[in-house]
């Protein structure tokens, strides 16, 4: 139930960023998996500066950051 849960709130977190960082995106299905990848990312990233989320809308805010991120390096690399 835990993975179901990570999933949507991959999802959410996924199109909340391809809201927030407007341009060139990913598509729905990028936007999706970049959500995905980014709470990841997002929880390694709280996780090193000892910040540490509870609930489902800390839950949500952390995926949605580390999303934001991921879309700003993906960005960096497709322009180089």
């Amino acid at each position: 139930m835990n993975l179901l849960w990570f999933i949507l709130i991959g999802i959410a977190a996924g199109w909340l960023a391809g809201q927030i960082m407007k341009g060139g995106g990913f598509g729905v299905v990028g936007d999706l998996i970049v959500g995905v990848v980014g709470a990841l990312l997002g929880g390694f990233l709280f996780g090193l500066l000892g910040i540490h989320s509870a609930g489902l809308l800390g839950s949500l805010i952390t995926a949605t950051i580390g999303a934001i991120v991921l879309i700003v390096i993906l960005r960096l690399i497709k322009r180089a």
